[in-house]
C-alpha cells in the first residue's frame, strides 16, 4: 500500500510507498502501481543513473511517474497545464485501490 498526497503548491502527487523499490525494480513497481487498465495507459519508460521515469496517460492527458534514487523520492507530475487539474482525481483513483 502507498500513500498518495496532492501538493497543490507544486502541482504534483507525492507517493510514499510502504516499501521503497530498488532502482532496478522501479519499472516493475511502477507498472503494478499504475495498473488501472480501464483508466491508465503506459506510454514509455526511461531509466537514468539516478532518476527513472514512466510516462502514462489518464483522462486523455499525459503524466510522468518519477523515481529519484538518491533522494528516495517518488512523485507524479502532469505534462502541461491542461493535465494539472486531473491530479486530485488521479489521486482518488490510486486511493480507491488501497
Amino acid at each position: 500500500m502507498s500513500q498518495v498526497e496532492f501538493d497543490p503548491e507544486y502541482q504534483i502527487l507525492i507517493i510514499t510507498p510502504t516499501c521503497l523499490p530498488e532502482a532496478d525494480e522501479f519499472e516493475l513497481w511502477s507498472s503494478i502501481f499504475l495498473h488501472h487498465p480501464q483508466h491508465i495507459q503506459i506510454i514509455e519508460f526511461a531509466q537514468g543513473a539516478d532518476r527513472h521515469q514512466l510516462r502514462f496517460s489518464y483522462a486523455q492527458q499525459s503524466f510522468n511517474l518519477n523515481f529519484e534514487h538518491y533522494s528516495e523520492s517518488i512523485w507524479i507530475a502532469p505534462e502541461g497545464q491542461d493535465a494539472a487539474p486531473f491530479l486530485p482525481k488521479l489521486a482518488q483513483l490510486f486511493l480507491s485501490n488501497s
